[in-house]
């Protein structure tokens, strides 16, 4: 089992990705600078972090979804391989055409960043698999543009194919639908607004997000 958490300028999380996903699954991760043109052989998971890549300048994501890695990211996951887009990442994913939708300014203007509570709506994903009956999980937020957007069509297609994931026990940034993260069609790609990476041990005041990086890796096992 590999993993390997890809680094923009701007990210700030990604340390907190690479030590979540190593303490988690006991994987080994490299980090992979944005530039890269090809990622590393034997890859099981892809974690692209939260943080402010390119100062969010533009719209978030908008410049890093440019980023030569993307292609290699795409590839990979058009072969199958699980890709994680947590916060910016998530914002990344949308801008890049890898997830519906788009996030917004967050519905009160502010910056939110606090614990949160999630329902998890689909245990049946590589990605949510080891929650098992455990509907509700704690995670961290920390976003001002975490507001997802679709328009309702798409909106009623991916809750209707079960690409929702995870919603908001109480919506912190407007989200329609209490939305706090999808998967693509084929269920190898998530985008969420929490952070697992801040949230897979108990000291940190939830080892909830942890489950998730095992999820990932089991199916791959």
């Amino acid at each position: 089992m590999k993993a390997a958490v890809v680094v923009f300028p701007g990210s700030n999380c990604d340390r907190d990705c690479k030590v979540a996903v190593e303490r988690s699954t006991g994987a080994p991760v490299e980090m992979v600078w944005h530039q890269e043109t090809a990622l590393p052989s034997g890859l099981d998971l892809i974690v692209l972090p939260g943080g402010f890549s390119y100062g969010d300048y533009l719209r978030c994501g908008a410049m890093a979804a440019q980023s030569p890695v993307m292609r290699a990211v795409k590839a990979e996951a058009e072969r199958g391989v699980a890709v994680v887009g947590i916060c910016n990442g998530f914002q990344i994913l949308c801008e890049a055409g890898m997830l519906p939708g788009a996030l917004l300014r967050n519905s009160g203007l502010k910056y939110v960043c606090k614990p949160i509570e999630l329902e998890v709506t689909n245990a049946q994903t590589r990605f949510t698999s080891g929650y098992r009956e455990k509907r509700h999980v704690m995670m961290t937020q920390g976003n001002g543009e975490g507001n997802f957007f679709a328009d309702e069509a798409t909106l009623d297609r991916i809750e209707g194919e079960g690409q929702v994931v995870f919603r908001y026990v109480e919506n912190p940034n407007g989200s329609a639908r209490d939305i706090a993260g999808i998967v693509n069609e084929k269920g190898n790609v998530l985008g969420m607004m929490p952070h697992p990476d801040r949230a897979f041990e108990a000291a940190l005041g939830s080892a909830d997000g942890a489950a998730l990086f095992q999820s990932v890796m089991a199916s791959a096992a």
